[in-house]
């Protein structure tokens, strides 16, 4: 299989001129934040646009103009994961946007092979949009007009259950594309633009309703968005408490590039799902976006090593990095970081550039696939081993208190059939 490494060269000679102090580091690390929160602003602001070219004019050409504006502000949110687990402001905040995987029949019509109800979640098929009114833990829920506080407030985790997804990427996604039927066959979801017609070209019924809630759920994405940049902005929380103690904005760095790497992406994201062999389990799954995302989170953990994001409009956001400071205290150390770090940029660039070849990635998952799996084995692998390098950055740095994020399906495989 030829190589194609999509991943951009690095230098391996750190900049220790950049590493003027920590607390040099640590305010270039919020400005990277900030664009990258402002960049995934801008694109949901476009994706809102979008959505609402589609309900006002329904048809095929601005429903692919809305399912391109949500693969375009993919990339920069995916960027963003990085300053979860370290960031509490973040990582509270995050489930309303990126959650998944979701039971989307508690949104819409789902096929009949989804099945019902289960004891796991009532919820599972409720079907707001065809309910104007419907029962909820016991309530009468009035949810003639959909909202965004409807959304948020009332149907997002209803009952307690992960599972209920009312918001965020994921919800939207589902309403933009529908299910993907397709299993481990080739395909992404086909909802058909006539879903938000109007009048007797309306198929699947409620076309006004599924407008009204794409309209909602891309409403709170922006304002959402809204407050998670104001938050890395000067005078924001987030940026206050990374600045507050140079040790914890260290340790917030480190373990947002530690967990992402380990638990959640080589585990969650695609351990899990590979030894499951199950559709379902990948990220983005109804559009087959997943190659993406993975690559844009490896991309957004080398992005904070070496303190620089490159922005929608080309520019550079660059500054004292974590690379500088581990090269003034063992050069070796950081050569090995950066060289792990784009080892695993170009197996999960070899992913996406095989998924976008027409093998997608639900299609990688399935059983008996060798290629498949050892494109997906190859991130994996290489996300497991850049972990054990910053395991390692973490004593060069003598940052105290760390712990990342695990999962069975690294740390005890036999769960994971229990």
């Amino acid at each position: 299989m030829k190589r194609l490494f999509l991943t951009t060269a690095i230098s391996l000679t750190a900049t220790a001129s950049f590493a003027d102090t920590r607390t040099d580091v640590l305010a270039n690390y919020a400005d990277i934040a900030a664009a990258t929160y402002g960049d995934s602003l801008t694109t949901a602001q476009a994706l809102q646009v979008a959505v609402d070219a589609l309900v006002a004019d329904p048809s095929e050409t601005n429903l692919i103009a809305a399912r391109s504006a949500w693969l375009a502000a993919r990339v920069p949110y995916q960027q963003s994961e990085v300053f979860r687990f370290g960031n509490p402001i973040v990582d509270d905040w995050e489930g309303g946007l990126n959650a998944w995987p979701l039971d989307e029949g508690l949104i819409d019509y789902v096929d009949a092979s989804y099945g019902g109800a289960t004891d796991e979640n009532e919820a599972a098929a409720l079907n707001v949009i065809a309910n104007p009114t419907f029962t909820l833990s016991g309530k009468e829920i009035d949810a003639t007009e959909i909202t965004p506080d409807l959304l948020k407030n009332t149907l997002q985790e209803a009952d307690g259950v992960e599972a209920n997804v009312a918001t965020g990427y994921h919800a939207i996604e589902f309403l933009l594309w529908g299910q993907d039927l397709n299993g481990n066959g080739p395909g992404a979801g086909n909802r058909p633009w006539t879903d938000y017609a109007t009048g007797d070209a309306c198929t699947n019924g409620n076309c006004d309703r599924r407008g009204a809630y794409l309209q909602a759920a891309t409403q709170l994405l922006v304002s959402d968005l809204e407050w998670m940049t104001e938050q890395w902005a000067d005078g924001g929380e987030a940026r206050a408490n990374v600045m507050a103690d140079e040790n914890a904005g260290i340790s917030a760095m480190l373990t947002g590039m530690g967990s992402l790497s380990y638990g959640e992406q080589a585990g969650e994201r695609m351990r899990l799902g590979l030894m499951l062999n199950d559709p379902e389990e990948e990220h983005d799954c109804f559009s087959d976006n997943t190659h993406n995302s993975h690559y844009y989170d490896g991309l957004g953990i080398q992005n904070v090593y070496l303190g620089s994001y490159t922005r929608i409009d080309g520019s550079t956001v660059s500054g004292p990095s974590l690379s500088a400071l581990v090269a003034e205290t063992d050069t070796g150390l950081d050569t090995e970081m950066r060289l792990k770090l784009a080892a695993t940029m170009r197996e999960l660039g070899e992913i996406k550039s095989t998924a976008e070849a027409g093998m997608a990635y639900d299609q990688m998952l399935e059983a008996g696939n060798a290629a498949g799996e050892e494109l997906v084995m190859g991130g994996v692998n290489a996300l497991i081993d850049q972990t054990r390098s910053i395991e390692r950055v973490v004593t060069a740095l003598g940052v105290d208190g760390i712990a990342f994020e695990g999962s069975d399906s690294l740390d005890n495989p036999g769960a994971v059939f229990e």
